[in-house]
Formats: structure tokens, C-alpha cells, sequence
């Protein structure tokens, strides 16, 4: 099923995509998105977010 989902493309230095993340319940409800935009770089990448996450909410 988690097939249909996948993109079949090449990540490029230069392209910039963004990594998400959604925590919650499988049934639904209340749940937490985390997103980090990242740089494609010719050594790698590089993560352009520079908001950091709320430390308290990490560690519970």
C-alpha cells in the first residue's frame, strides 16, 4: 500500500525539499507535525531550518 506513495526522482545538488514527520494517533485525533527543509549539497546536504523545536516537548 505505502508503495503508491513513493516518487521515483533523483535528488540533485542545489534542489531543496522538505522532511516531515507526523506523530499522532493511527486512528486520528491530536498529533504533531515536524518539518526541516534541507539543502541538497554536493557533499551531502545542509538543513536550512534554523527554528529550533521546543526542548520541553521533546523529552516527554
Amino acid at each position: 500500500m505505502w508503495e503508491a506513495f513513493g516518487y521515483d526522482g533523483v535528488l540533485q545538488p542545489g534542489m531543496v525539499i522538505c522532511v516531515e514527520s507526523f506523530l499522532g494517533e493511527k486512528q486520528g485525533g491530536q498529533g504533531v507535525k515536524l518539518e526541516d527543509q534541507v539543502l541538497i549539497t554536493e557533499n551531502g546536504y545542509e538543513v536550512l531550518t534554523s527554528y529550533p523545536f521546543e526542548e520541553n516537548l521533546l523529552n516527554s
